[in-house]
């Protein structure tokens, strides 16, 4: 419907436009001379008509009558005749029979005299023409004098109509008419509103005010409707003309930001056709939000010089470097869209306010492109990274984040309050680990399709560094869980899919869960979890207390909090309590190991263990007896800082052998080592530990000896001995004395790759310096934060709703282009270099 009414709208103007351009015809007379009965007699009801009655034509009255004669034309093209009324010597009237009468011209609408004129105030056809207009559209342009009136007005219009203000520094003048004229045309859309009072041009809001030239102010009120929030302001920079005023009016009709989802040089819009350039944002899925909003700041920053239009990578295959963020497109014929790498949304604005900035962005970044060359041909000698060679050659598959809600700082608080456990994942678009972590966790989201209670959400810090900062977030990647509020607990294991699951599901259960009965208790021993436990099977811990141990509950529950999510823990301190834990041999305080589905229960007093002392002895406890050493698992041995006494076996141990180790295992006294195994099929990387033990790499199974904290020796089990439990503890009873001798020796040196990684924090301070960072729309948010360091592990066109008709949102200047991953430079140098692999 508002297509319909432009174009009728740009027809009127139009033709408006031409027949006040043609001569009348022949030099027929518009002008028409009645006398006071015929005039009277011919007015009809609705018809406004101009009238100036005379007995004869003084001298002094002919110049005033040419200047009617010759606007007739122009009032008959908004239905209003012009007459000249001759009064009969005779005629004594109200019209005709005074003297002052005579010095005035009368505005009729039918029968009904609206106003009277000063024959001095029409002095040339603008302002008889400005002047009938203002007088017939007294609800259609309100005058006013004071700041207080403008207010009223304003206010009244709040979440109504939108406001024309116009400024001009007397009545009558050309600007005065093309106002009127355009708010006969535009005043049942916009509520005119005019002044000749210098003083409001700056309290309206105008950034230049000049009392001398007239100026016109769109106010965008229809959607403030809070009292308090001003009307947003755009004001017009071209002389105040009809054609000028029609075309400002345009495009403040015209769509905030237009999303585009096909060729960008197929691609028209309002702008293009007045003869303004086009600016894309280019955007990608992951990062739409933050890209829309940038898009509409942006788009009020030029707005009424410029259009601003959502360009999404997903839907456009465009043939243009990846790191790209802006495109220009200009209304001139043949001229090719050309893409950009711009910082923020100031360079922005300065390429569409100075041409010359164009060609001055596109000479720098060829030379940037030749430094890039030169400097990636001296980079030869650094050691890639396999994370990020693996995210690089994915980097074409997308991932389904449709499960996973992307949180941004308005967002954030509101998520967490809205669900009883929100799972985030805080990581940074340009870094491979995140990537890498990303793809778990859209499996993970796979795996919990469905699963009530738990949101699975993500905030990007390179987008959102404010968020991460205040939630503490220091590296890259973090995942937290937060429960509605309470406290949050952060994820400190392996980023694999089946362990961010089972965190994830094991801390929906309160830890330690609280029993009320002995027959919970006892089932708990038994396996007998919670139902959202039902596929997950792990050892049972149960606390058990008295009401005299109450330092020792606190303490357990406390570990119980740190523990929550990697272990299921319960507690037991009701009055019958010394019964349950006498039925295990131990008195309360004490703790209830069961493992096997309560086959075996291990009875364990706590004393007067620390929080952090029961934290530990609880992972001691967990560890199994004879593990197979995996990628996963091996840092919670490593942590013991004791020697392993490790089989390697090329497939599974026999039984036999996993018979005696475990003999060996449990035999041990004090638990001095660590006794395990692995698979060098499943985990093929033990291979690469048996080269850095040997010379010569000794055929699997091979049994060895190595103390990684302690000196460094690798002893190997004599190949010709079986491995039974005596021949091995005779062994380890040489290796204590001495008597054997070591097949290698570790360095004492850190194990490193060997050539240096990626700085990725340099090369973004390099690429992107001191960016600033988007702003925060409430109040108290800090502007100078950062976003946190990484431990170098790390939509065919589619209008929205234009601008008259969205809620204002106000940004501040200076926002960065950084919304998108691949605007960033620095995110196009680390792809460039994996991609060469």
């Amino acid at each position: 419907m508002s297509a319909q009414k432009d174009g009728w709208v740009f027809s009127f103007l139009f033709l408006l436009f031409c027949a006040s351009s043609i001569p009348a015809r022949g030099g027929e007379r518009l002008l028409r001379e009645l006398s006071p009965q015929e005039y009277f007699g011919s007015l009809q009801a609705g018809r406004a008509s101009l009238a100036y009655f005379s007995h004869n034509v003084s001298p002094g009255a002919q110049p005033f009558l040419e200047q009617i004669e010759n606007s007739a034309e122009a009032l008959q093209d908004y239905g209003i005749s012009v007459v000249k009324v001759n009064c009969p010597k005779e005629d004594v009237s109200r019209y005709c029979g005074k003297e002052n009468a005579l010095r005035k011209a009368y505005l009729f609408r039918g029968n009904m005299l609206i106003r009277e004129f000063p024959t001095d105030a029409l002095f040339n056809v603008n302002s008889i023409v400005a002047n009938v207009l203002f007088a017939l559209l007294f609800n259609e342009v309100k005058y006013v004098e004071t700041l207080a009136d403008l207010q009223n007005i304003e206010n009244a219009l709040k979440g109504k109509l939108n406001m024309v203000f116009a400024y001009v520094p007397a009545t009558g003048t050309a600007e005065h008419r093309a106002v009127m004229e355009a708010a006969f045309v535009y005043g049942t859309v916009h509520q005119f509103v005019l002044t000749t009072e210098a003083t409001l041009l700056k309290d309206a809001g105008s950034d230049e005010p000049d009392a001398s030239s007239a100026q016109l102010l769109f106010c965008h009120c229809q959607w403030a409707t809070d009292l308090g929030q001003p009307c947003r302001r755009t004001a017009m920079g071209q002389t105040l003309t009809m054609l000028n005023i029609h075309r400002h009016l345009k495009l403040m009709g015209a769509p905030l930001v237009t999303e585009v989802a096909e060729d960008p040089e197929k691609v028209s819009t309002v702008h293009l056709q007045l003869g303004l350039p086009l600016v894309f944002i280019l955007s990608q899925k992951e990062t739409y939000e933050a890209d829309r909003t940038t898009a509409e700041f942006v788009a009020w920053q030029l707005l009424g010089k410029a259009g601003v239009a959502l360009l999404s990578r997903d839907l456009v295959d465009l043939n243009i470097l990846l790191r790209a963020n802006v495109a220009l497109k200009t209304p001139d014929e043949g001229v090719p869209i050309k893409y950009l790498v711009l910082e923020d949304t100031d360079e922005v604005i300065t390429l569409v306010e100075d041409k010359n900035e164009v060609k001055q962005i596109q000479e720098d970044e060829e030379e940037n492109e030749e430094d890039e060359d030169e400097k990636e041909n001296n980079n030869q000698d650094i050691q890639d990274d396999q994370v990020a060679e693996a995210v690089s050659r994915d980097k074409k598959r997308e991932l389904p984040l449709e499960q996973i809600l992307a949180l941004t700082e308005e967002t954030f608080h509101s998520a967490l309050l809205g669900t009883a456990r929100t799972v985030v994942l805080f990581y940074a678009s340009w870094e491979a680990v995140s990537l890498a972590v990303l793809q778990s966790y859209t499996e993970v989201a796979d795996h919990l399709k469905g699963t009530g209670g738990v949101l699975l959400s993500r905030v990007n810090c390179w987008d959102w560094p404010g968020v991460c900062t205040k939630e503490n977030v220091t590296q890259f990647p973090t995942i937290k869980i937060y429960e509605k509020g309470e406290r949050s607990v952060i994820y400190n294991g392996m980023w694999g899919t089946e362990e961010l699951t089972s965190f994830i599901v094991l801390s929906r259960v309160s830890c330690p869960l609280k029993l009320a009965t002995i027959d919970e208790a006892e089932g708990y021993l038994r396996g007998e979890f919670p139902s959202e436990l039902s596929s997950y099977h792990h050892t049972s811990l149960l606390g058990v207390f008295s009401t005299a141990t109450g330092e020792a509950r606190e303490a357990f529950e406390e570990a119980g909090n740190i523990l929550s999510g990697h272990v299921t823990m319960g507690m037991y301190f009701e009055d019958d309590a010394l019964a349950l834990s006498r039925k295990y041999a131990v008195s309360p305080p004490a703790l209830l190991l069961a493992k096997s589905g309560g086959q075996s229960v291990e009875g364990i007093a706590l004393s007067k263990q620390s929080a952090q002392d029961m934290v530990q002895m609880i992972r001691y406890k967990l560890l199994d007896n004879f593990p197979e050493i995996t990628v996963q698992n091996l840092p919670r041995y490593l942590q013991l800082r004791k020697p392993f006494l490790i089989l390697f076996s090329d497939g599974g141990i026999s039984q036999m052998e996993s018979k005696e180790m475990l003999k060996v295992a449990k035999g041990r006294p004090q638990q001095a080592f660590v006794a395990c195994w692995l698979n060098l099929k499943k985990t093929p990387v033990g291979r690469g530990v048996l080269k850095a033990y040997f010379a010569t790499v000794p055929s699997p199974p091979v049994l060895i000896w190595v103390n990684l904290h302690a000196g460094g020796q690798v002893f190997k089990f004599p190949s010709e001995q079986s491995i039974t439990e005596t021949n091995i503890l005779s062994w380890l009873e040489k290796l204590k004395a001495g008597l054997e001798v070591p097949s290698s020796t570790l360095s004492e040196e850190d194990w490193k790759p060997p050539l240096p990684a990626y700085d990725f924090l340099q090369m973004m301070e390099t690429a992107v310096p001191e960016l600033p960072l988007h702003t925060s729309h409430r109040p108290g948010d800090t502007p100078d934060q950062h976003p946190p360091q990484s431990p170098g592990g790390d939509t065919a066109l589619r209008e929205e709703p234009s601008q008259e008709t969205k809620a204002e949102k106000v940004g501040s200047p200076g926002r960065d282009l950084r919304g998108t991953a691949p605007r960033l430079a620095a995110r196009e140098k680390q792809g460039k270099r994996h991609s060469e692999l």
